[in-house]
């Protein structure tokens, strides 16, 4: 079962290889902004086609307004490198091997495949935005396809949070 993370809190850590070399080490990630992680389903999906060559596209607007940008699944190296070579993700850092337990730690829903063009366990989608020290600021998750937070109203909001010391919201405790 997931578990909900505790906004403005610590975020579980995150350590994946990267298609083409390297890897993804969220402790060693230093951006001006946040680090935005987007967990997608897998290569199977054609709305996460649509969702990260979206957000391939808006990478330097992103970059500029502060952020480190990964996108993630639990497809193994040569499913994410056919949806790096098949999407048109192009710098977009396209990290791959996440485990149904880095899932389940990050509060993600997991699916088992119903249909033959479907990896047979993934992750659904989710969106999180990371401080530079480690806490969790923002975080969308989805337990189907289709929800997915717009990617150009989100940039748009980015700069209004950083200069107005916007807190992480939804950390009233009673």
């Amino acid at each position: 079962m997931s578990h909900k993370l505790a906004p403005d809190q610590p975020t579980p850590s995150l350590s994946l290889p990267l298609v083409g070399g390297g890897r993804f080490d969220l402790a060693e990630e230093k951006p001006d902004a946040f680090t935005m992680i987007v967990v997608y389903r897998g290569h199977h999906c054609p709305v996460c086609k649509s969702y990260i060559s979206q957000l391939a596209g808006m990478l330097d607007k992103f970059e500029d307004a502060g952020f480190s940008v990964v996108a993630v699944s639990m497809n193994d190296e040569e499913l994410a490198t056919l949806s790096q070579k098949e999407w048109e993700t192009g710098g977009l850092r396209i990290g791959y091997g996440l485990t149904t337990e880095m899932a389940k730690d990050w509060g993600l829903w997991i699916s088992k495949a119903f249909k033959d063009t479907e990896q047979d366990i993934f992750a659904e989608p989710g969106m999180f935005w990371v401080r530079p020290d480690g806490r969790l600021y923002l975080v969308d998750i989805a337990n189907m396809p289709w929800p997915r937070p717009d990617l150009e109203f989100l940039l748009s909001k980015a700069p209004y949070a950083l200069a107005n010391d916007y807190p992480a919201r939804g950390t009233y405790e009673t």
